[in-house]
C-alpha cells in the first residue's frame, strides 16, 4: 500500500515522516519525496493518528488522484533540481512523461489547473531557488553553477535569474538578505 503526502521536499522531511509512522506501529518499506510504502492495510484510528501528526509538521495526507498527480510531478522536480543536481538526460517533459507513465499534455494541463503556473515556471522557480542557494554557500562561480543546473551559459542563468528575482546574481549575493524562499513555499 502507498500512502502520498504533501509538502515533502527534503531527506529531512523523510525522517520525520518516517519517524511518525513508527510512533504509531506502522513500518515503511520505502519513504520517498511525497510517498510511503508499507505492506498491509493500517487501522482507521492509525490513519487519523497520523493525519493530526503530519499536519502538525506541515504535512497533508492526500487521497485525489489529481492532488496526488500534482504532487508527484512537484516531487519529481524537487528531487530532479536539489538531490540529483539537474542529471537528466532528456528534456523535462519526457522526464516527467516517462517518470509518471502519463501524456505530457495532460500533466502539463493538470498543473497549469490547479496550480495557477506552468511545469517549466514551477521548474525553473525550483532552479532559481537552487541558485540562490549555492550562491549564498559562496563555494561556487556563476559559471560552475550555470554548468551544474544545466544552463547553457552563464547569461542565460543571470537574465533568468534577474527575471524571477528582480535582481542580479551578483547583486543578490551582496545583500545581507538573502531572501531565499522555502521549497514548498514556491
Amino acid at each position: 500500500m502507498k500512502l502520498y503526502i504533501k509538502n515533502m521536499v527534503c531527506d529531512r522531511c523523510k525522517m520525520v515522516v518516517k519517524s511518525e509512522l513508527e510512533k504509531i506501529g506502522i513500518f515503511p518499506i520505502s519513504v520517498e519525496l511525497g510517498e510511503v510504502e508499507f505492506s498491509g492495510d493500517f487501522k482507521e484510528n492509525q490513519k487519523q493518528d497520523l493525519e493530526i501528526k503530519l499536519q502538525l509538521l506541515g504535512f497533508e495526507l492526500l487521497e485525489d488522484k489529481t492532488t496526488i498527480t500534482i504532487e508527484k510531478v512537484k516531487c519529481l522536480i524537487v528531487n530532479l533540481v536539489h538531490h540529483q543536481n539537474n542529471e537528466i538526460k532528456t528534456n523535462l517533459s519526457s522526464y516527467l512523461s516517462e517518470q509518471l507513465g502519463q501524456d505530457y499534455n495532460a500533466l502539463s494541463n493538470l498543473f497549469s489547473e490547479v496550480q495557477g503556473t506552468t511545469i517549466e515556471h514551477y521548474f525553473i522557480a525550483q532552479k532559481i531557488e537552487k541558485v540562490k542557494e549555492l550562491l549564498m554557500y559562496k563555494e561556487l562561480t556563476l559559471s560552475e553553477i550555470a554548468i551544474k543546473l544545466n544552463y547553457s551559459d552563464v547569461a542565460h542563468l543571470s537574465n533568468q535569474f534577474k527575471k524571477i528575482t528582480g535582481v542580479t546574481p551578483t547583486h543578490f549575493k551582496q545583500l545581507k538578505e538573502n531572501n531565499r524562499l522555502q521549497i514548498d513555499g514556491l
